[in-house]
């Protein structure tokens, strides 16, 4: 199956300059492709990695893909999709940002010889002011840049001139590589368009109407409640393990709306046509068995993080899901709960009952005396049942933590302080 062919059933394409031209192009040859992220922080969310598994499928394809870390972008701040200026950062952070994105970028798609890594500080801080204004701010005309929804966007609250100036950057950038590495497309989000067109309308002027360069972007992904995708309670799913845990990378991908599972599996995995055919409908017939899901959790948790991160995360999973937590060591208890909420307690040991109610698990001591007696309380995975019981926070996760569940599913995670 041609790669356009792909990406339409998987329903990946929004938007394309020239779908016939590409899809002949893509056919007839192997073509160099690109897509850029820019430094504002040092960790892509699962929101950025959507293009960027398009370009790793172009490159199973047997294209040659390049992912463009904005070391000169990201410091200036890109307008698209914002309502106001971007805070700029020191050289210094967007540089660390470079580096923990590179790195990060790498760890994903490093492993393959034919992807390359670039970044457009390489050439974009070699550019003087004259050069710029003369060999390119000469050919942007200032009313197209004005009807590109990226600017217009930001009219009625105003745009500074470096923001402004980002769809020129990015426009260069395209021609650069055009240029040193015969790249013809380009890939983005859909916020992207009106500086993807810009980049070909900029080589159009230097190269030639006739030279063969193509734009696509990728649909907004929302989520079947009409919600922006990637976005929970908690915050973004960052790609980081410090910011979210494989374990919770896991959860987040095995807890998906049955609405929105299969579309997942056709955007954030390699899985063929007939296998996501073969959940689709277990997902129609059995989804109380969540196979789909759990499918969906595997690959993209192998694809991020590697399978023994993977292991990890289906061991504490399977833990929890047991209540046989004191198998869990004090790492893996950190991985679990790193983000849950959590309260602080004295080293000393203490009276459950007690304990329940200053930690505010228990409304008060009637209750819990009714829980501890009933048998409603786990403490480290042993069930208390005395109400004189004393609780030691030294004696399981390195003294670090006391792990108590009240019922079959509410954890709570005490913190030794």
């Amino acid at each position: 199956m041609n790669i356009i062919d792909e990406l339409t059933w998987r329903g990946a394409i929004n938007q394309q300059t020239d779908a016939e031209g590409l899809k002949e192009l893509t056919e007839s040859k192997s073509i160099s492709l690109y897509c850029g992220v820019d430094p504002t922080g040092d960790s892509m969310h699962i929101g950025h990695l959507i293009p960027f598994m398009m370009m790793k499928r172009f490159e199973l394809a047997g294209h040659h893909p390049y992912i463009l870390i904005g070391g000169a972008t990201g410091s200036i701040g890109d307008p698209s999709g914002r309502k106001s200026e971007r805070q700029l950062q020191t050289m210094e952070t967007v540089q660390a940002n470079v580096k923990a994105l590179t790195h990060q970028m790498q760890k994903l798609f490093g492993g393959s010889s034919n992807i390359s890594f670039v970044n457009n500080y390489d050439w974009l801080s070699k550019i003087s002011l004259l050069d710029f204004l003369r060999d390119y701010g000469k050919l942007v005309n200032i009313n197209t840049m004005l009807a590109k929804d990226i600017v217009a966007s930001r009219l009625d609250v105003g745009i500074s001139f470096t923001e402004f100036t980002y769809q020129i950057l990015q426009s260069v950038d395209f021609l650069t590589l055009h240029h040193e590495h015969d790249i013809q497309l380009q890939i983005g989000g859909a916020d992207q368009w009106g500086n993807i067109t810009s980049g070909i309308d900029l080589i159009h002027k230097i190269d030639g109407a006739d030279e063969k360069v193509y734009g696509l972007t990728i649909p907004l992904m929302l989520k079947a409640d009409g919600t922006k995708f990637g976005k929970t309670a908690g915050g973004a799913i960052w790609l980081d393990p410090e910011k979210t845990s494989p374990y919770e990378f896991y959860q987040f991908w095995l807890n998906q709306d049955d609405r929105d599972v299969v579309k997942y599996l056709k955007y954030f995995t390699f899985l063929d046509q007939d296998e996501i055919a073969e959940l689709e409908q277990s997902v129609k017939k059995a989804p109380e068995k969540r196979l789909a899901q759990t499918r969906l959790a595997e690959e993209v948790t192998r694809f991020v993080h590697g399978q023994e991160a993977l292991d990890t995360a289906q061991k504490i999973t399977n833990i929890l899901f047991s209540g046989n937590v004191k198998e869990l060591s004090a790492a893996e208890v950190q991985d679990a709960f790193g983000k849950a909420p959590s309260v602080s307690i004295a080293s000393e040991p203490k009276n459950v009952v007690d304990l329940l109610v200053e930690t505010k698990i228990e409304p008060s001591k009637r209750q819990a005396r009714e829980d501890v007696t009933n048998g409603a309380i786990t403490v480290n995975g042993d069930r208390i049942q005395e109400t004189n019981f004393e609780v030691d926070p030294s004696a399981q996760f390195d003294g670090k933590f006391v792990i108590i569940r009240r019922g079959k599913k509410n954890y709570f995670l005490a913190k030794v302080r």
